[in-house]
């Protein structure tokens, strides 16, 4: 309801221009009985006119009521939808991994698009007839009771098998729409899998299997669907039986009372244009019932999400200064994932300083890219503490560590626009220049050139039109356009050959002399020239120092060198190692 009272003005003036259709349309009725009892009874055909002339003026204002209502119900009513629309968006922007997680991303792709269509339609309808169809009934019944007192019990029977009706309809169909929200969110996350998985689909021979599991939850669907679908399908029909029955009911006894008076006539013919908008009162109010617990649903999941706590929360400035050296160290950090049995990192404490390039390196599930996703916060730690620049990671705010921070994920993802736009994401005021340098030290340059359009090369969303290894180039690209303190490389360069990888890390050398550079990777050859070297397994530092010096006291890290080498290599190496060891 708070989403409602920016539009207060606009609400009053559509709650007086129904005050205004009602008012009209309820004049209508008495209108009529008067032309029959004083005109046609009597044949008065000036007062027929000038009655008439009379019905025909208020039908205008009720008209006029109508569209008004029904104007600023839909003005409000879209408005309403749009603004809870941005406050989903900017709320899931504040989540973290582990609220995306819980609800799914499928899930809050449904609640911000279908959730907020149906409380945007029950709104608008709400607006029209919420206000209209109570007005209407109990001004009609009012009329009613005034024009013929002794005929009123038909319209509580009619109200009465009505209301029964609806009762016993909505008892059928309430719990279907919880559960059809449900099936339409896994609908939504089947679809987004094979569209984004389809070429592992397609490689694995498995469409087969995944149009079976699609089959299965759009049946379910279509089955919930169908069978909401019958049960208010039977609405319309017993609702006009009712309409029909009550008409037929009021004739039948208002001829038998017009026998002892013939003036009943206009009266009768009164009294059941009331007693029909009594039914259309209800059956508004029907509609309203049914589409209104719908909505109500998704109401409660939309609500989920804007009430949802983030678990990561924000300063709102930060506290302190951050040296001018940017610095990152980790003292005794513990980190579990939510309901996790064991950690995932257990007393982990190094120190990485500006001009170094610090790797890490270890086993699949060991921990690597958990640990550096600590940096910008996109997980907490459990405990221990991780300082930026001399400043704890959470005592700054948000802004101010991301303007730290250049990262370049695992999967290296690309924005629907150009390559220029892409590079230009953290950085919106780098010039043309900046976007070149920054490309060609990525040695994404060459590739760009021969593009028919160069840097405004347009980009398909998500990145579907260009090779892994130019995203991940482009990637890189858009983090050096950025110019940080800190950089980020979250196995980065796995899917460039060894070449690139080589000019890529000498052309990075420059770049990075004056911040702190964090690399995750699974190649030893790509980061054997790093200043220091941290090897994990199983979430525990088992080794850190240099090249040389893990080949000569590392375990693990030999292991890892003797299964990327050849064993005259990896003999080689250690020999170097062994030398400059003495």
């Amino acid at each position: 309801m708070r989403y409602l009272k920016p539009y207060w003005l606009q609400i009053i003036i559509l709650l007086l221009s129904v005050g205004l259709q009602v008012w009209g349309t309820l004049r209508l009725p008495s209108l009529m009985a008067e032309i029959v009892n004083n005109g046609i009874v009597k044949g008065d055909t000036n007062y027929i006119i000038a009655t008439g002339l009379h019905m025909l003026g208020w039908t205008a204002l009720a008209a006029i009521g109508a569209l008004v209502s029904s104007y600023y119900s839909a003005k409000v009513g879209t408005a309403f939808a749009r603004d809870i629309r941005e406050d989903i968006y900017q709320k899931v922007l504040t989540f973290s991994v582990s609220e995306i997680d819980r609800f799914t991303t499928a899930s809050l792709i449904t609640r911000t698009t279908n959730d907020i269509a149906q409380v945007q339609n029950a709104t608008i309808l709400a607006l029209a007839m919420l206000v209209r169809a109570p007005l209407t009934c109990l001004g009609a019944i009012f009329e009613a009771i005034s024009t013929a007192p002794n005929m009123i019990w038909i319209i509580g029977l009619s109200v009465a098998i009505l209301l029964t009706l609806i009762v016993i309809i909505l008892s059928l169909v309430m719990p279907k729409f919880k559960i059809f929200q449900q099936l339409l969110d896994k609908i939504t996350l089947l679809t987004r899998e094979n569209l984004t998985g389809l070429r592992v689909i397609r490689a694995f021979n498995n469409q087969k299997l995944e149009k079976r599991k699609f089959e299965t939850a759009n049946h379910e669907l279509m089955r919930t669907d169908m069978f909401v679908g019958k049960v208010m399908s039977l609405q319309n029909p017993l609702m006009m039986l009712i309409f029909n029955g009550t008409t037929l009911l009021c004739i039948w006894i208002g001829i038998n009372l017009m026998q002892n008076n013939i003036a009943y006539l206009g009266d009768m013919i009164a009294f059941m244009q009331y007693a029909i908008q009594v039914i259309l009162s209800f059956l508004f109010l029907t509609v309203l019932v049914v589409i209104l617990p719908r909505a109500n649903v998704s109401a409660e999941r939309i609500n989920k999400v804007l009430y949802t706590h983030p678990k990561i929360h924000w300063k709102n400035e930060t506290i302190g200064v951050p040296e001018k050296s940017p610095s990152i160290i980790f003292k005794n950090v513990d980190f579990a994932y939510a309901g996790a049995e064991e950690k995932v990192l257990n007393n982990i404490s190094f120190t990485a300083t500006a001009g170094q390039a610090t790797a890490f390196i270890g086993s699949t599930g060991s921990g690597k890219s958990t640990l550096i996703n600590l940096v910008p916060r996109f997980h907490d730690a459990t405990s221990g503490e991780i300082i930026i620049s001399g400043i704890n990671v959470k005592d700054y705010s948000e802004e101010d560590l991301m303007k730290l921070i250049g990262y370049v994920p695992q999967k290296g993802f690309l924005f629907s626009g150009t390559i220029e736009s892409n590079i230009k994401f953290g950085a919106s005021t780098a010039t043309k220049k900046e976007v070149e340098a920054a490309a060609e030290i990525a040695q994404a340059s060459e590739f760009i050139k021969k593009l028919e359009k160069g840097y405004d090369y347009h980009i398909a969303e998500g990145g579907t039109n260009v090779s892994g290894g130019q995203k991940q180039r482009l990637s890189i690209a858009r983090a050096i356009a950025k110019n940080p303190d800190i950089f980020i490389f979250d196995d980065s360069f796995s899917a460039l050959d060894m070449k690139t990888d080589a000019n890529l890390r000498k052309a990075l050398k420059p770049v990075t002399k004056a911040a702190v550079t964090l690399i995750v990777a699974q190649r030893i050859n790509t980061i054997k020239d790093a200043d220091q070297i941290i090897v994990l397994d199983k979430g525990n530092i088992v080794g850190k120092g240099t090249h040389n010096h893990l080949l000569n006291h590392c375990k693990v890290y030999q292991e890892i060198a003797k299964s990327q080498m050849s064993d005259a290599e990896y003999d080689r190496e250690l020999k170097l190692a062994k030398k400059e060891g003495k």
